[in-house]
């Protein structure tokens, strides 16, 4: 028995709460996504926060995510992450409105 199994992809549902709007917060994700193996999409929602959905393996959301934060780092005030299993729904990672 093989001591390293094959990772699921993860699903993460991120809400970002700070100034996170009208900052360039969306392209700014949208480019770093482009470092990554990641799919999904962010988008502005309605009362100000920022959410972000992303598919891939566990680490590379991780450092996808860290690298979110580090860059916008004095615009978030807070971040919630939910995780589950990915759906496969995502092609590519994109800008929603």
């Amino acid at each position: 028995m093989s001591a390293h199994r094959p990772t699921s992809q993860q699903r993460r549902q991120a809400i970002y709460t700070g100034h996170v709007q009208g900052v360039g917060f969306r392209e700014t994700t949208r480019r770093l996504a482009e470092g990554f193996e990641v799919s999904g999409f962010v988008k502005n929602l309605p009362d100000g926060r920022v959410e972000l959905i992303a598919e891939g393996l566990p680490g590379e959301l991780d450092r996808f995510l860290a690298a979110v934060t580090e860059r916008m780092e004095g615009r978030i005030r807070n971040v919630a992450v939910d995780v589950r299993p990915a759906i496969g729904e995502f092609t590519n990672f994109g800008i929603r409105h």
